[in-house]
């Protein structure tokens, strides 16, 4: 596995990009020091000018309103929080329209992040304050004070709880009062950025003492990278959290969960002051201190199953090698792939709008159907059937295509579930429900989801 980067020729902006955002999996914003907002179409490679804000807004970090919860479009999706250098943030409309702006912070507001429903947003600045707002950008509690800036900040996977930093410390404070605070020393210099992953629950954090480091949510450090040259300046988590990517100076570094480097890129871009995963993991964008924006795609994944390997050798191409007489086929795809998975003589391939299904006994003729929502974010196999997630539902579809079952259950969360937490037999589908982690709820064919409070063993 690796990234394969792309660069403008001449920067876009004219000075240091502060921050990235996607708003679908091929559309991306920019803004920068000179105070553009840029809008960045991948299909047509075009760029253009959303909007020149004010001289005074020097902006800082962004994050865009979330587009779905449980399936449902949210009414504010098509709007992000804009947080700059002048104590305030700023509400801002697709197309370019400052809908508010909310003085928030004595100095600059470093971060505001949207918790994963859009019921509210958090902003820290650089009086040490943490704040929350209602999504309309009402103040409804000042959650913490401190004496040093807080540079970067995070919500929990079940938005009770918020991660930041606090000069050499990273502090985990749950919303409610007089709740237990988890705090501890995370690095031997500043800490710049933080990340929290709502799929693997594990924490991110990259500092001024050149090093990048995995926690789990109980502060016990999983992985630490040596140290770099120059300070991290910035970290990010796939949605899926399989993968994340480490930004610092003239470096963009790809690693899976266990910290394991898988590629390490010497892009000619100054710091790399933000990155952003796009929705479907694919690709990622970095925001350069030398005025470009870099893309990222990740190439060469890789599944194996008894003989056969297959390898992703560009965005729309796979390879089939057989080790047993070492042939070899192509499969060539409309769109970009996004999600494969590789068992019980079937490959499932997800792209940006179809999904295909491929026998192992024969790679030339694959079954294919149309997606509802191109974001998979989950493939799961059995022998009889396998299992689609995406931001809409959970689906089961039979081999030849055809679709089973769609079961649902109250607060039902696609976004966080994953390989740990969804298993599939041939008779019976278990999720683990996030809400309360002793209950399990299964289905099976011809009966009702129903809940179980233990693991489920031969479709009981």
């Amino acid at each position: 596995m690796r990234l394969k980067t792309s660069l403008s020729k001449e920067p876009k902006h004219k000075e240091l990009v502060s921050c990235v955002g996607w708003t679908t999996a091929d559309e991306l914003y920019s803004c920068s020091e000179d105070h553009q907002i840029m809008k960045w179409n991948l299909l047509t490679c075009e760029t253009t000018q959303v909007v020149k804000l004010p001289d005074d807004i020097y902006p800082i970090d962004l994050h865009w309103f979330p587009k779905s919860v449980g399936g449902k479009r949210q009414a504010q999706a098509e709007s992000f929080v804009l947080t700059s250098s002048d104590g305030k943030f700023h509400l801002i409309s697709k197309s370019g329209r400052v809908e508010k702006s909310v003085e928030a912070h004595c100095g600059a507001v470093l971060a505001g992040r949207w918790n994963y429903d859009g019921t509210a947003l958090v902003t820290v600045g650089e009086d040490g304050q943490i704040k929350i707002w209602s999504k309309s950008g009402m103040l409804r509690s000042t959650l913490a004070q401190q004496g040093t800036p807080i540079y970067s900040v995070a919500w929990g996977p079940d938005s009770e709880k918020i991660l930041y930093t606090s000069g050499k410390q990273l502090i985990i404070k749950p919303l409610q009062p007089n709740a237990k605070i988890l705090q501890w020393k995370a690095h031997d210099g500043i800490i710049l950025k933080v990340d929290w992953n709502s799929v693997n629950d594990l924490i991110l954090s990259g500092g001024e003492d050149c090093k990048y480091k995995v926690w789990d949510s109980y502060g016990q450090l999983l992985y630490s990278s040596q140290s770099h040259e120059y300070p991290i300046t910035s970290v990010a988590w796939t949605l899926d959290g399989e993968l994340f990517a480490v930004g610092s100076f003239h470096t963009l570094r790809l690693c899976d969960k266990t910290g394991w480097s898988y590629a390490l890129e010497k892009p000619n871009t100054g710091s790399l002051f933000n990155i952003a995963w796009s929705m479907d993991g694919t690709q990622l964008a970095g925001a350069c201190g030398n005025g470009h924006v870099i893309f990222a795609h990740v190439v060469e994944q890789r599944w194996v199953w008894k003989n056969f390997e297959i390898t992703l050798t560009k965005r729309r191409t796979m390879e089939v090698r057989n080790v047993l007489n070492d042939a070899v086929d192509l499969l060539e795809f409309r769109d970009r792939v996004i999600k494969a998975s590789l068992n019980y003589g079937h490959l499932v391939v997800s792209t940006s709008l179809q999904c295909y299904i491929f026998s192992t006994k024969n790679w030339n003729t694959p079954l294919i159907f149309d997606l509802k929502e191109g974001t998979v974010s989950l493939i799961s196999q059995a022998e009889r059937h396998f299992l689609l997630v995406d931001g809409g539902g959970i689906y089961l579809y039979s081999y030849e295509g055809r679709l089973l079952s769609s079961p649902k259950f109250p607060g039902m969360r696609t976004d966080i579930l994953n390989a740990q937490t969804v298993s599939l037999s041939n008779d019976t589908l278990a999720v683990r429900d996030k809400s309360d982690e002793k209950e399990i709820w299964n289905e099976q064919p011809g009966h009702r989801t129903g809940k179980g409070t233990t693991s489920l063993a031969g479709g009981g």
